[in-house]
């Protein structure tokens, strides 16, 4: 899926988020929106990854939905 379908079906799909990243708060999930850049930067900010790391699992994550 890509990341434009995936931020018009953000309310469906944070459920699935929150099952691959289980330390995303509700809170934090909504200020995502289903953007890939905002995922990215959570990703880093909660997980301490880098950004090239942080990218290739948002990546894999949309390819599999």
């Amino acid at each position: 899926m890509n990341w434009d379908q995936i931020e018009g079906k953000w309310t469906e799909m944070k459920g699935k988020a929150r099952s691959s990243w289980g330390e995303f708060t509700d809170d934090e999930l909504d200020q995502i929106g289903g953007k890939k850049d905002q995922l990215v930067g959570k990703l880093q900010q909660k997980y301490g990854l880098e950004r090239e790391e942080a990218e290739r699992q948002a990546d894999d994550w949309a390819d599999k939905q």
